[in-house]
């Protein structure tokens, strides 16, 4: 009996230096989506001056025939100036901000109040029974803070998404 081997899923961070113009960003959701790529964060920000360049970051999941193949057709977009894959490159920095809703009174505030300040994460608006956290760090992170927050009366939860970043002195 033959097995198949099953190529193995590696979670990539890909930049994209693109034309500030309509319609880029559809057309690169576009291409994920005909060619059943999944999206799992997308983040877009105006990166110029004179606001004519975007950087747009995308992470997906993807066997690496899968990945170079995102790649290369994302290189031949015409508004799309530099793809680049953070994870090919090396060291990078990721980060991600969150906003985490809480609702409690008595031992689980303080208790949500204590696990925020473990965390990193500040009180941004607060009432007799609710906390908003924000938060900023690694994806890991903030999923480990919402799982505990879960428990304590988590009740809604905003994500940005993850931008990252090579690290040194030399641009990706």
């Amino acid at each position: 009996m033959m097995k198949i081997k099953q190529e193995q899923s590696e979670r990539h961070v890909l930049t994209i230096t693109v034309d500030n113009e309509a319609g880029i960003l559809a057309k690169i959701a576009g291409l994920f989506t005909a060619r059943g790529y999944n999206i799992d964060s997308l983040t877009v920000a105006d990166i110029s001056e004179n606001h004519s360049i975007s950087r747009i970051t995308i992470v997906t999941h993807g066997p690496p025939a899968v990945i170079d193949q995102i790649h290369a057709q994302l290189d031949r977009l015409v508004p799309v100036h530099k793809v680049v894959d953070l994870t090919e490159m090396g060291a990078h920095v990721e980060r991600e901000m969150a906003l985490v809703k809480v609702a409690g009174t008595g031992d689980a505030r303080v208790e949500a109040l204590r696990l925020a300040d473990v965390f990193r994460a500040k009180v941004v608006d607060t009432t007799t029974s609710s906390f908003v956290f924000e938060l900023t760090g690694t994806p890991d992170k903030i999923d480990r803070f919402v799982s505990l927050m879960r428990e304590l009366g988590l009740v809604e939860v905003g994500r940005t998404g993850v931008v990252g970043m090579m690290r040194g002195a030399e641009a990706a």
